[in-house]
């Protein structure tokens, strides 16, 4: 989390320091409506800036997945910037119209203009011969950004529309790129801060268009069928084996992918409950009845369906040298531990000496379920520990203490509720863990 929150505060402090270094004129008394021009000017370089950012990552791109750790953060910080893109926005249409709505109603004079200097660059005139129309194409661009970035953020929007409509910020952001060229002001893009904002507007045009065409991740997708279905009914899950057509990279256990089996509902990112053999190209996904989409997924999908499957993403991917691992799989959260022990099983020279505690908690009970994972714990080696709400309580840190002395020693792998994951580190935290270094979370939400 430290990795996306400076780049996330990185990157708009240094817009603004750049924008302030040729700008010193802000600090100066010139009168409101001078301040009124600086703010409008700053304030939309900086939503702009911070939506460019928000497309980019919207790509998915490879590169800086590591250095992030995993698509997961990227998204999380996806999400910042499009909140953000919100938040500066609105303060950018207060700053431009809140002083009209003041002179309208006699609470501000409007000062004098003095006869405007002649245009002679032929570049600057035919900007400023689009002003209006950059206005008010702006102005409504405005509004459906809005309206598109708050559905984004409401969680009980369902994702089909969700899907759909997000598509759509693209166009409102097009339209804001020919907004902001035009009313940039155009003493600044020779200067540092113009020079930045124009190679953030170029990738973020390009990944508007990628995303307008129905190309992203398009490079990672590859076609599997649906081999097998199993259904857990005690927990409201299904296992789905798929085999998978030649070009399927492989994958390291912990890692995930988008899965598409309706095109109108579009691709939903799921834990790899198995571990990759190339000599057996299948993989496997359980998902758990928990909205709109997954609840449908078990009378939808048949064996012999084609579906559609990008990545692999993330890097939940269990490695590093400590001498002891402590799993924690909170619900449908387990996935991820049921790949890496299936993994454990077939390659114990990998285990470098490591002992491993798996921890599940779960509301729900299947029986099947709970052997088979017993299965996968025995054959890999894995001290498993199942702890059902209403049986045995709720897990937490002191539990944990208690059942892995040298705890301190560990390394914990959590993957479940947001909320339950940061109770728990919080806890080990105030015990004086390096939850820095050693408290590794998937923030498997993708909204």
């Amino acid at each position: 989390m430290k990795a996306i929150s400076r780049v996330f505060w990185g990157a708009l402090a240094l817009l603004i320091v750049l924008w302030t270094a040729f700008n010193l004129q802000i600090f100066q008394a010139r009168g409101f409506f001078a301040l009124r021009s600086d703010m409008v000017q700053l304030t939309g370089i900086l939503a702009v800036a911070a939506m460019s950012f928000a497309m980019v990552l919207a790509l998915r791109p490879r590169w800086p997945e590591a250095r992030f750790g995993g698509l997961d953060k990227m998204y999380r910080l996806h999400k910042w910037f499009g909140i953000a893109a919100l938040v500066l926005a609105v303060v950018h249409w207060l700053w431009a119209k809140g002083p009209k709505w003041a002179v309208g109603y006699g609470l501000l004079s409007r000062p004098e203009r003095g006869p405007r200097p002649e245009i002679t660059n032929p570049l600057e005139q035919l900007l400023s011969s689009q002003r209006g129309t950059a206005e008010g194409l702006g102005e409504w661009a405005f509004y459906a950004a809005v309206l598109l970035i708050v559905l984004a953020l409401v969680p009980r929007f369902p994702y089909r529309q969700f899907y759909k409509t997000h598509k759509l910020i693209a166009i409102a952001y097009l339209v804001l790129v020919f907004h902001s060229v035009v009313l940039v002001q155009f003493s600044h893009w020779t200067t540092p801060i113009g020079i930045v904002v124009a190679l953030l507007l170029i990738p973020g045009t390009y990944a508007a268009l990628v995303a307008l065409t129905g190309r992203i991740g398009a490079g990672r997708q590859v076609h599997g069928t649906i081999c097998l279905l199993r259904r857990y009914p005690g927990v409201r899950a299904l296992e789905s084996e798929i085999a998978m057509e030649p070009g399927w990279p492989g994958h390291k256990t912990g890692q995930f992918a988008f899965a598409t089996s309706d095109a109108h509902e579009g691709a939903h990112p799921y834990t790899i409950a198995s571990a990759w053999d190339p000599a057996d190209p299948r993989i496997t996904f359980v998902t758990k009845a928990l909205g709109d989409h997954t609840s449908l997924l078990a009378d939808k999908l048949s064996i012999g369906q084609r579906v559609k499957v990008e990545g692999p993403y993330g890097c939940f991917t269990f490695d590093d040298d400590r001498p002891r691992q402590i799993w924690v799989g909170g619900g449908i959260g387990i996935t991820p531990f049921i790949s890496r022990m299936k993994y454990l099983a077939r390659a114990e020279t990998d285990r470098r000496g490591q002992v491993v505690d798996l921890f599940h908690t779960t509301a729900d009970v299947d029986e099947d379920a709970l052997a088979r994972l017993a299965e996968d714990a025995k054959a890999a080696d894995v001290r498993l520990h199942i702890l059902v709400d209403a049986r045995h309580g709720r897990l937490s840190g002191a539990r944990i203490r208690e059942a892995v002395p040298d705890w301190r020693e560990a390394s914990i792998w959590f993957c479940g509720p947001t909320g339950f994951g940061k109770a728990l580190r919080t806890d080990l935290a105030a015990h004086g863990f390096d939850v820095e270094a050693r408290f590794h979370q998937e923030l498997f939400s993708m909204r």
